[in-house]
């Protein structure tokens, strides 16, 4: 991303970079993604040191008052090394929810802790029966005195092996589908009741499946207000979406560097393969699916800077980059594997590990065609005369 950075944003990039080129070796990165916890502790603990954690985290929670803009750096950057380390999960979904929406004790309580890294953060809110619909909530929470009782099963659960708090999506009132009526708690996985079946996933990130079985929790553990957690849900997934957008501008980077060294060593019929106009264009079409992706995740970001995340043009800016972000690297990736040919599906070689990475993202927090649906619904809500201004704002 080209996008203009102040003094301040610059220095988080460089420092990012700097950490990845020296401390994220691939081989390093390789093993800490086989290591029983995933990922390395002695990272986290330096990603607190240096002020990551609470970077994008208001004044008012103990953070430094940053934006989504900060996110989005240090997301680009991580993507270039594929970092492990549960930033998403933790900082920008979890974290970024209750800094939103948490009381002041929920502030103080769990905050501190998640900036000086003493403590992790999962969300539970994805149900087998659900797929890409955020309201879809079969889990319960029952009154019972001056608390609640859970019951349900969240079918995947980032970082919710390494996790000391999970905040749960469940139904207090309405039909299955409905908005209306979703509430979320922060949950201690330690209660009574509480169980989960950790897993690897393809991309060697760290989940777990969570069943609750009349799970008591106090009302200090409702997050937002009571039935009205849907909106703030949503939010920090379009929080997250944004994210990992930037991280996959990061990977598409990297996998176009690659792709072009390797056209250079890589030799047929006594010439290395980038001299072949077939290699070329191939590669033309990869640094333009890039750049293509680049160009909408600056737009989401200029949008920010300009509307802040709230706005509808905002949203319409941050759809549009995770659409253009998974065309990109279902394209490129497959390019990427033409060109390498069998070496590219070795698991020892990197492109077969930033492949699994991107298709991952293609789908974390909805496909394109969710995403697409939801821009078009934005944009026939407001208005034909609006279209052309809105396609224009930026």
């Amino acid at each position: 991303m080209d996008f203009s950075f102040n003094e301040e944003q610059t220095l988080i990039q460089r420092q990012v970079a700097q950490f990845i080129q020296r401390d994220y070796e691939w081989e390093k990165r390789q093993a800490l993604a086989k290591s029983e916890l995933g990922f390395n502790s002695e990272n986290w603990k330096i990603f607190a040191d240096l002020g990551w954690l609470g970077i994008s985290l208001s004044e008012e929670s103990g953070g430094f008052g940053g934006s989504a803009l900060e996110t989005m750096i240090i997301m680009e950057e991580f993507g270039k090394g594929l970092v492990v380390e549960p930033f998403l999960e933790t900082i920008v979904l979890c974290a970024g929810l209750i800094d939103s929406c948490g009381n002041k004790d929920q502030k103080s309580e769990i905050l501190k802790k998640v900036i000086s890294g003493e403590m992790h953060l999962a969300l539970g809110f994805v149900e087998p029966q659900s797929r890409f619909n955020l309201a879809d909530v079969t889990t319960e929470a029952k009154k019972k005195g001056d608390g609640f009782v859970l019951n349900g099963f969240k079918s995947v659960v980032m970082n919710g092996p390494s996790a000391d708090n999970i905040i749960i999506s469940a139904r207090i009132s309405g039909k299955q589908s409905e908005e209306e009526g979703i509430s979320l708690f922060v949950v201690d996985p330690k209660l009574e009741g509480v169980s989960l079946r950790n897993y690897p996933t393809v991309d060697g990130r760290r989940a777990s499946e969570i069943t609750l079985e009349n799970v008591d929790v106090t009302s200090s553990c409702l997050l937002a207000e009571e039935g009205k957690g849907f909106k703030e849900l949503e939010k920090a997934i379009d929080s997250a979406t944004l994210a990992i957008c930037a991280e996959a501008i990061g990977a598409m980077e990297v996998l176009y560097k690659t792709t072009v060294e390797y056209t250079k060593i890589r030799k047929q019929f006594g010439r290395p393969i980038s001299k072949f106009q077939a290699v070329q264009h191939n590669l033309a079409v990869l640094a333009g699916e890039a750049a293509a992706a680049g160009a909408a995740a600056d737009g989401a970001m200029k949008a920010i800077a300009l509307h802040g995340l709230d706005d509808t043009r905002t949203f319409m800016a941050v759809a549009s980059a995770k659409i253009r972000a998974g065309e990109a690297a279902g394209t490129g990736a497959a390019i990427a594997h033409q060109v390498h040919g069998a070496i590219g599906f070795t698991r020892e070689y990197s492109l077969h590990q930033r492949t699994r990475r991107l298709w991952t993202w293609r789908d974390d927090f909805h496909p394109e065609r969710v995403w697409a649906d939801r821009l078009g619904r934005a944009v026939c809500a407001e208005g034909a005369d609006r279209l052309w201004p809105s396609l224009t704002a930026l």
